[in-house]
């Protein structure tokens, strides 16, 4: 590849990892000159790609949507993350099974050789994990709600708890909430929101949500707590606001320990019959208990004050089930 052509690819993918770019500021991630970056803009637009341009003191380059699309172009580490992505996808959302399949294969029709070689030997298999503690989301409702978020729309959606039967869910009235955000962790996907029903943050399993149309009036969005996405699911789902955190493998499906913890813990699956726990408590011992109310075989990962804290509370409990106590003496009989 030339040196024009590879610096073509460099500046169409800063163009569209950002929405605008300074004319200087491109020159200087391109070590070029700003009358460079001008023909080059040139080159790109003969190419189909609509670059707009914006004149005066705060003048930069955008890249506009086109009515057509013209050829995809990427480096390396992009077509690498385009195969993976495609190939993982089908584990975590339903209907685009097909469609997945079909882009990946004609990105990889366009592919150099030696970038093809790369993906075939980077084969990912995608398991779908229903029932086994990672359901999969409905693309329609994944769309919905994605679309309530991007115009902050109060959205309404039926909410399917763990335990509820299906005459409960017939009477429930629809909840409604403010979506903010939609994130994926732990293979899962969560709508975080503003609960309008019990005027506090929450926290949704997507998967268990079922929209309905039409959506509520546009609101303002909330500051988020913890200060962005990252710092509110970690307080959320990880325990960050706990001093204690500690991790167990619990002897029993993850789908039967995810109905009890009801969002107070991340449950992973590891098999049909074990799964991994992540959980928080103000105190060691506090959380050694709790996970002895499952009434399971489990193993203790860690952390090691986790573990003396267990030893601790089963030398408490083998010494009160050994001690019998002595018989309270007989109260003398009123005369």
């Amino acid at each position: 590849m030339s040196d024009t052509s590879a610096r073509l690819l460099r500046l169409l993918s800063l163009l569209q990892a950002r929405r605008d770019w300074p004319g200087d500021a491109l020159a200087e991630r391109l070590e070029v000159s700003a009358r460079t970056v001008r023909r080059d803009v040139d080159r790109l637009r003969e190419l189909g790609y609509p670059v707009r341009a914006a004149k005066g003191p705060d003048g930069g380059y955008r890249l506009d949507a086109g009515a057509d699309l013209p050829p995809l172009l990427f480096d390396d580490e992009q077509a690498v993350a385009v195969a993976v992505a495609l190939q993982t996808a089908t584990g975590s959302v339903v209907g685009i099974e097909e469609g997945a399949l079909r882009a990946l294969a004609t990105v990889r029709q366009v592919m150099p050789a030696r970038l093809r070689q790369r993906i075939d030997a980077l084969q990912v298999t995608a398991v779908a994990r229903d029932g086994a503690g990672r359901p999969r989301v409905n693309t329609e409702h994944l769309i919905a709600i994605g679309a309530a978020v991007r115009a902050h729309e109060v959205l309404r959606f039926d909410y399917e708890t763990p335990n509820s039967t299906g005459a409960e869910r017939a009477w429930r009235p629809p909840r409604r909430a403010e979506p903010h955000h939609l994130v994926t962790w732990g293979s899962r996907w969560y709508l975080i929101c503003w609960d309008l029903d019990r005027n506090d943050w929450r926290t949704f399993r997507v998967d268990r949500m079922t929209p309905k149309s039409p959506t509520g009036p546009r609101f303002s969005p909330r500051e988020l707590p913890g200060g962005d996405v990252a710092g509110y699911i970690d307080a959320a789902f990880r325990g960050g606001e706990w001093p204690c955190r500690g991790e167990f493998i619990l002897h029993a499906p993850a789908a039967q320990i995810d109905a009890w913890v009801n969002g107070q813990a991340v449950v992973e699956a590891l098999g049909p019959d074990r799964c991994r726990v992540i959980a928080g408590s103000w105190s060691w011992d506090r959380l050694a208990v709790w996970a002895g109310l499952f009434d399971v075989d489990m193993e203790i990962v860690g952390p090691a004050e986790l573990r003396s804290a267990a030893a601790r509370l089963a030398r408490r409990y083998r010494a009160a089930a050994e001690t019998v106590p002595a018989a309270s003496p007989t109260p003398p009989r009123s005369p």
